[in-house]
């Protein structure tokens, strides 16, 4: 009962800082909303203020709310289905900055961590250089003399971000509730994936892990950096990274000065993107220009890991082959791949969901993305996924953002790039690699191996199983197994089992 009064005390909270920035029922939306709450929205606009588009006040009015409405505006700005693509866009540029916590509390926080005070780990520890909505950054040396980044999360973060997103829960069931045009788009499952991807970044020791990890990924892969973890000073709420020198992804003028070739680069960073979610299943899911920057060597360093996804086999496999239907024009094996991987609703014609998908595909082939509209692109297939009724697919949420913002950057660099020809050659790998021949033969050698292994023990399953038929056909073919004849009903359950198991080991993938 306390927490439900506690939500719905924050929610109003929110209410009312929305409605001071007329983002809660904008005036120029609401003509689109019933009688009785354009009433109730013209009495929350009374000596709002309205500067600026609806998207650029609900960003300022989400940065006003905290972390975890900066959070929230950051995974809305994937949905331009549901907010429209003014919205998302004023959102997508929603800078997570904000004021900087004490450096007196900062060195607190390290010495809580590590049991020893700031001067006695580092040297020249700086005031914040950085600070967004979950932790703050610091410079540092090392005792022996490297750079390195210190990121410190914020005093009880951790506590109101729960509290937060226990509400955005409620209200999300209520919207489901009264809503199937809501409940289409998932808003439960869309604020688990959203609290999820929080929980992860309030303890950076999964950060330095995934940073770790995508090193590792990563360390064949010419031209790409990934900053080491300095293991003995990251806790749970400390994260210490070497310091990467270079230039901003976002300077394109001093990428200029360097003499970067930018159309090489934005090549690049579609082609790790792809490599990361395809080959690795595992991918920087915050790619945004804040978070590359290229170093001294020319080479591209990804940074801030708080934020990553991971694709099953599965979910890749199935990736892959929608995009590489696309790229080859194949849209009945696109629309295939859709009715098999479940994201199209069974009852739907898979002909008719074909020629959508081609009506989309084909205005793409051969044009740069200077020609494209990716506004109207995007608005063609999310008009397909409300027709065919797909609901949203909460394991490809980090994938679809990370998307849209590779894509972003891209086009920054090189606003001519063409991304299907871009993305061919990791997409054709992996799919070759996947389902092509040499993957069905590699399936195949893993199954003949898998034969070969269980083909000494085939005598005594055959034994077994024969002595479970003797048993069974004593019992009278007429007669079923008594309900306290135990040793019949065992026999019988011990051929279905030997069966069974004699099958897979043979026959499984």
């Amino acid at each position: 009962m306390f927490s439900a009064f506690a939500d719905y005390a924050r929610l109003l909270r929110a209410g009312w800082t929305l409605s001071r920035r007329d983002a809660l029922i904008p005036h120029e939306y609401a003509h689109l909303t019933p009688a009785a709450l354009r009433a109730f929205g013209a009495l929350s606009r009374l000596g709002a203020n309205r500067q600026g588009r609806p998207g650029e006040r609900l960003a300022h009015a989400f940065e006003r709310l905290g972390p975890a409405y900066v959070k929230l505006g950051q995974f809305m700005a994937t949905r331009p289905d549901i907010i429209g693509f003014e919205l998302a866009g004023d959102l997508g540029r929603l800078q997570d900055k904000m004021p900087p916590f004490p450096e007196a509390q900062a060195r607190k926080e390290i010495e809580a961590a590590f049991g020893q005070p700031v001067d006695a780990l580092f040297d020249d520890f700086s005031a914040p250089i950085a600070a967004a909505s979950i932790a703050q950054a610091h410079q540092a040396k090392l005792k022996d003399g490297r750079k390195v980044a210190v990121k410190i999360l914020r005093p009880r973060i951790e506590q109101k971000a729960g509290e937060e997103f226990r509400a955005f829960g409620r209200a999300a069931r209520n919207l489901e509730a009264v809503s199937k045009t809501v409940r289409r788009m998932e808003p439960v499952k869309f604020v688990e994936t959203l609290k999820a991807a929080a929980a992860i970044e309030l303890d950076l020791r999964m950060e330095a892990g995934a940073a770790s990890e995508l090193a590792e990924d990563l360390a064949g892969e010419d031209g790409v950096r990934v900053p080491e973890v300095i293991w003995p000073l990251t806790a749970r709420r400390i994260l210490t990274v070497e310091w990467i020198d270079g230039t901003p992804m976002g300077d394109l003028a001093g990428l200029d000065a360097r003499g970067i070739d930018r159309k090489a680069l934005a090549k690049l960073v579609i082609h790790i993107f792809l490599k990361q979610a395809l080959h690795m299943g595992f991918f920087h899911a915050d790619m945004h220009q804040g978070n590359m920057i290229v170093d001294k060597e020319d080479r591209l360093a990804l940074i801030d890991f708080g934020i990553m996804g991971r694709l099953d086999e599965e979910a890749r496999t199935t990736f892959a082959e929608i995009i590489y239907g696309f790229i080859t024009r194949d849209y009945a094996r696109t629309a295939e791949v859709h009715f098999a991987a479940g994201y199209v609703p069974p009852g739907h014609s898979m002909e008719a969901f074909a020629q959508a998908l081609r009506a989309v595909g084909e205005p793409l082939q051969g044009r740069n993305a200077a020609q494209v509209d990716m506004s109207r692109v995007l608005q063609q297939l999310f008009d397909v996924t409300a027709l065919f009724d797909m609901h949203l697919r909460p394991e490809l949420v980090l994938l679809q953002r990370t998307m849209v913002t590779v894509e972003g950057v891209a086009r920054s660099l090189d606003p001519e790039i063409d991304m299907w020809a871009a993305a061919t050659p990791v997409v054709k790998d992996y799919v070759n690699k996947a389902i092509g021949p040499m993957a069905q033969a590699e399936k195949l050698k893993s199954a003949t191996v898998k034969a070969l292994e269980v083909a000494p023990k085939l005598p005594h399953y055959v034994e077994a199983i024969g002595k479970a038929a003797e048993i069974y056909a004593a019992q009278g073919p007429a007669q079923q197994p008594a309900r306290n004849d135990r040793p019949a009903r065992l026999a019988l359950w011990a051929l279905a089992a030997a069966v069974t198991l004699l099958a897979a080991i043979i026959f499984s993938r």
